[in-house]
């Protein structure tokens, strides 16, 4: 499996990863608007994105990264806002591959850390975030405030 970023020749293969994501979150399929999102994303530069790629270079997974910056630290900040693998190619350490290549971007950029955020019923996730080194948050409460609510 190699690792690597991902380019806007890898549009078509993303685009089917990413709805597959959404879905997984329970947002209706809509590849058009994917596709739109991703090349936005691609071209403006404005999140990271690396792919698994397998040996006959098919996209079975990938990560996609913002960047947030800490007042009180003075330092960039990550947000792992995505995170997804092909549901054939899961439990081969893809996902956690994926994470360490999105922690060697928090090195790469002198970043202080990396957050991400996950439903409390994704009992994957909550297992695999503690055992790459991520730690929950207890002592924080976390707010969201959405302009569809206002």
């Amino acid at each position: 499996m190699k690792i690597r970023a991902a380019e806007i020749k890898d549009l078509e293969q993303l685009t089917r990863l990413f709805d597959g994501y959404r879905v997984f979150y329970r947002k209706s399929s809509n590849v058009n608007a994917a596709k739109q999102f991703l090349t936005e994303r691609l071209e403006r530069g404005d999140s990271e994105i690396y792919v698994a790629e397998t040996e006959k270079d098919i996209l079975v997974g990938f990560v996609q990264l913002y960047p947030l910056f800490s007042s009180t630290r003075m330092k960039r900040l990550w947000l792992l806002n995505d995170l997804f693998v092909d549901a054939t190619f899961r439990g081969k350490g893809i996902a956690i591959e994926l994470i360490e290549r999105a922690k060697q971007l928090v090195r790469d950029t002198d970043a202080c850390g990396m957050y991400l955020e996950t439903e409390k019923s994704n009992t994957v996730g909550n297992r695999l975030y503690p055992k790459v080194g991520f730690k929950l948050n207890e002592v924080a409460n976390f707010y969201e405030w959405s302009a569809a609510d206002a």
